[in-house]
């Protein structure tokens, strides 16, 4: 059963600690990326929305977690949706290289929580969210792939 058979979708925030700047020769190979992946997000089964900064393509010069730390936030019909995207498509290669341009986090730094359908979290609302998962592990409220809950499980919970 998907989400959206229970008026919920999937809210997803991912952080990455940028190894070199966007305008870096280190980080070119990353920034080239952006575009077609976006696009391929975009056109996706089962996406719903990203956040961008306003006038741009993406959100990479939106810098709410600190500056060297850019952000992903988007929103998807269900879990699997998401999953499919991001492990079963073309982002997968630009995952696999993504010690190339990010360090590696001590910490959880990919949290999702159910949103009501129609919802677009703010960034703010976002990184609640991580914390509330760094800070008491995965729970309804904010939780991984490897440890989620169901639309059932996981009624939306107003923000702390």
């Amino acid at each position: 059963m998907t989400s959206s058979t229970h008026g919920l979708h999937l809210a997803q925030l991912n952080v990455a600690t940028l190894r070199h700047p966007l305008d870096d020769p280190r980080t070119a190979p990353f920034v080239e990326l952006l575009e077609p992946i976006n696009t391929a997000a975009d056109g996706a089964p089962g996406f719903v929305w990203r956040l961008t900064e306003d006038g741009e393509a993406d959100a990479t010069g939106l810098r709410p977690a600190g500056e060297n730390v850019i952000v992903n936030l988007s929103v998807w019909e269900s879990q699997e949706a998401l999953w499919d995207f991001t492990y079963r498509s073309g982002h997968l290669d630009a995952t696999r290289r993504r010690r190339e341009w990010f360090h590696r986090h001590a910490e959880a730094h990919l949290v999702l929580w159910w949103v009501p359908a129609g919802h677009l979290p703010t960034v703010g609302e976002a990184l609640a969210r991580l914390a509330d998962l760094r800070e008491h592990g995965p729970s309804p409220r904010a939780f991984t792939f490897a440890s989620s809950f169901t639309p059932t499980e996981a009624a939306p919970q107003p923000a702390p």
